[in-house]
């Protein structure tokens, strides 16, 4: 059993443990590393994580929704990609499910989603 673990921790790469922890509701910004023939760049991709799939960190993904242009754009990253540079949370979302696919069908302002307000108590626990 400690041979398992200590073979996972092996493989594991130290960066998926640097991004924040996020959840379905929540609003981030993916930077993703494109290579664009021998050229390379950093695009921004910000949206609503829509859900988070898998179990074990080596299967994870999330998909990010965002409008763009008035069409809706989903993007599955995989929690382990070399290709992701960073994430950053900028909103923290209040729903109450974990796959939160009915914003598909909302338009303009029903697909708001109301932010989380931290208090003083909360940020203890």
């Amino acid at each position: 059993m400690d041979l398992i673990n200590i073979a996972e921790q092996a493989f594991q790469s130290g960066k998926a443990a640097s991004f924040p922890e996020f959840k379905a509701g929540d609003t981030i910004t993916v930077t993703y590393r494109i290579k664009e023939g021998d050229k390379e760049r950093l695009q921004k991709f910000r949206g609503v994580v829509i859900q988070i799939s898998g179990m074990d960190a080596f299967t994870r993904t999330f998909t990010v929704r965002k409008i763009s242009s008035g069409v809706g754009v989903e993007r599955i990253f995989p929690y382990q990609s070399p290709f992701i540079d960073s994430i950053e949370v900028n909103k923290y979302g209040k729903v109450r499910r974990a796959r939160i696919f009915y914003l598909r069908n909302l338009t303009g302002k029903k697909a708001r989603i109301r932010e989380k307000v931290y208090t003083a108590e909360n940020k203890a626990e």
